[in-house]
């Protein structure tokens, strides 16, 4: 808003560094996780992708708000990260589908923003320190209590604080296939390029028994993507591991990536600073070719523990961590990429294709898996 344009303000961080900035957005305090995605496009779909919930994001690319917010390109109904950090804010958005810009976005949703702040050495610093907790501040703080905050604060309830609390159905009803998309924090664009593909829809939240699901008689499983600790859902692991079992027809995309090796017995990690942003390149196993993707996580399967009926399928180029699963006994892949991902790279959308595929070699004559109608 015009009257916050001015006003200092100071973005603490963890290791006792204080960078001072400029307010805009919603004029409050906030405490979070600090991240940065090096996506140079796409800023709609980053402030309102769930899986930056509990976090303070940082742009590196230094112009934001350009082509002003245009809803029909979120990826769901409202922001959940705590803050938001860029080099500079566009005023006066330019674009012909805008229906207005990020300063009043950020207001509306309560979203405090700074800027004015160099976000190149900003993001220098937590690559080479790591993640690490932040505070946005309106004025200069009491350096002892901020990083005693700081030193405390922990992202709980991440996936319970994001999925949709009830069961929801998009889609012809006559569609050959039934999908069930268990919602961990879902990018709205997942359920988009599963209906573009003709599929039935149905979304079940976070806290879905493997029961209530096996009752929808799906022809396939979607695991969304979401955010927080993949490991602390032990519940949904538990679920996951049952309904995989009836050899369901399953594709796992970010957090549903992780839980499925979780379910499946393997272990995850977290990164030092993680991959976030439109331009991380992995490589397929199999082909040796590269893709180049969308990604925006903080944790990461641990190749060694896949289970022996599994094989990683892609590895990141960058770091050589693991980007893909498949597994041998169960109809069942997984990515640590978003191939749904827009805006960003579309180069590995046909890992879709490749899902309606699995569903279809998978069902019989009456278009349900074997294992559904037991």
């Amino acid at each position: 808003m015009e009257n916050s344009m001015q006003r200092k303000a100071y973005l603490v961080l963890e290791n006792g560094r204080v960078f001072e900035g400029k307010s805009f957005g919603y004029p409050s305090e906030s405490t979070g996780e600090l991240v940065f995605t090096t996506a140079m496009t796409g800023y709609l779909e980053t402030l309102t992708d769930p899986s930056y919930y509990g976090q303070i994001v940082i742009q590196t690319f230094p112009l934001i708000g350009n082509y002003g917010m245009i809803p029909e390109d979120f990826e769901s109904d409202r922001p959940y990260l705590k803050g938001y950090v860029v080099r500079q804010w566009c005023q006066e958005p330019s674009n012909f589908r805008s229906e207005g810009d990020l300063d009043s976005f950020l207001y509306e949703h309560k979203i405090p923003g700074i800027y004015d702040i160099d976000t190149r050495a900003l993001t220098r610093i937590v690559r080479e320190h790591g993640v690490m907790n932040a505070k946005i501040c309106l004025s200069y703080p009491d350096m002892e209590a901020v990083l005693n905050e700081l030193k405390d604060y922990r992202i709980v309830d991440a996936v319970a604080s994001v999925s949709k609390g009830k069961q929801v159905s998009t889609g012809p009803s006559d569609a050959d296939f039934r999908v069930v998309l268990w919602d961990f924090g879902a990018k709205g664009n997942i359920e988009r390029m599963l209906l573009k593909r003709g599929c039935r829809v149905i979304t079940v939240p976070c806290f879905a028994k493997a029961e209530e699901i096996l009752a929808l008689e799906p022809d396939g499983l979607m695991l969304s993507n979401g955010p927080g600790d993949p490991a602390e859902n032990t519940e949904a692991i538990v679920q996951i591991k049952k309904v995989v079992e009836r050899n369901i027809p399953t594709f796992g995309i970010c957090l549903g990536h992780q839980l499925l090796a979780l379910a499946r017995g393997a272990k995850t990690e977290k990164l030092k600073y993680g991959h976030r942003g439109a331009n991380q390149p992995v490589i397929e196993r199999t082909t040796g070719r590269v893709y180049i993707t969308s990604q925006n996580h903080g944790y990461a399967v641990v190749s060694s523990t896949l289970p022996a009926n599994s094989f990683e399928s892609y590895t990141n180029a960058n770091d050589g961590t693991c980007e893909g699963v498949r597994y041998t006994d169960i109809p069942a892949f997984s990515v640590q990429f978003h191939p749904e991902a827009c805006g960003g790279p579309l180069d590995t959308g046909f890992l879709f294709d490749e899902f309606i595929n699995l569903m279809r070699s998978s069902a019989g004559k009456g278009g349900k898996t074997d294992a559904a109608q037991k």
